[in-house]
């Protein structure tokens, strides 16, 4: 016997669609596909296209919960909001999703989800897609990163995405190969950050993917003087390309075209420098 869609309650059908996924997802473990609960942020603002992009792909493999800053808080690194209260309100995203629109960083995104807007434990942080790379040191400036981190700290597994930046930004493209290379690094462990980066997609399909450490150089970069309206002297910081290093890193691998997958680590101590110190008698 057939049964019309149509003559099912939208909200039944939904609650069945969902269910069909989770135990088809179950079932395709030997693809490393496994249903899950997916906090989705990011630092580009919640009405970016990054974020919509991923959003499409990451429904396909689990249940996406959408929490991010309300406007852009691109280079915000790690900060957090605690003089005051963050203001959290339930948005439209184009008609296509809702989310949760934060005034606050990213970090105080994926906080605030873990413990208060997240009923359910939360398998894996996903930050981006991030307008730009973060790679070379601006893993340490980015609030994409800092957000995947966030979710570490919180003893959950997470990955940041980033597209580099150009005129044209197919954030589309880069979110089919974002979400392959997903599935390829899944199951992504507990204690684990993972920073994936896409190269210019105008100059073609990506050579393929690189495993490579981050680069630590950083940009040719310096301030313009400039007067503004009110006569103060003003500093706005410019500058070029990242410096490449000699061996193979994330920038340089992403100037050649490569994706790049760059494990990273909440662990800022130097062990050796520290066991050094430990050798002083203080």
């Amino acid at each position: 016997m057939e049964l019309s869609i149509d003559r099912i309650p939208e909200a039944v059908y939904n609650a069945r669609l969902l269910v069909f996924r989770r135990r088809c997802c179950l079932r395709f473990r030997k693809y490393k596909v496994i249903y899950m609960n997916i906090l989705l942020t990011n630092d580009d603002g919640i009405f970016a296209p990054g974020l919509a992009a991923i959003y499409k792909e990451l429904v396909g493999i689990g249940n996406v919960t959408v929490v991010a800053p309300s406007n852009s808080q691109s280079g915000a690194s790690h900060s957090i909001t605690f003089a005051e209260p963050l203001v959290c309100n339930k948005v439209d995203i184009n008609g296509q999703f809702t989310g949760f629109s934060v005034q606050g960083s990213p970090a105080d995104c994926v906080k605030l989800a873990v413990m208060q807007l997240h009923e359910e434990p939360i398998d894996l942080v996903v930050a981006g897609i991030n307008n730009g790379a973060n790679a070379g040191i601006n893993v340490y400036y980015s609030g994409t990163v800092a957000a995947a981190m966030e979710g570490v700290f919180l003893e959950i597994p997470a990955v940041a995405m980033s597209l580099s930046r150009e005129e044209h930004m197919d954030y589309e493209q880069a979110a089919r190969l974002c979400i392959k290379v997903l599935k390829k690094l899944m199951p992504v462990k507990k204690g684990n950050v993972l920073n994936v980066n896409i190269p210019e997609l105008s100059k073609g399909q990506p050579k393929g993917v690189r495993v490579v450490p981050h680069s630590s150089k950083g940009f040719d970069e310096y301030y313009i003087r400039q007067t503004n309206e009110q006569g103060q002297t003003v500093f706005q910081l410019a500058g070029g390309a990242h410096l490449l290093d000699e061996s193979p890193t994330d920038m340089t691998s992403l100037a050649e075209g490569f994706i790049t997958v760059t494990a990273l680590v909440p662990d800022m101590t130097d062990h050796r420098k520290t066991s050094e110190l430990q050798k002083i008698e203080w």
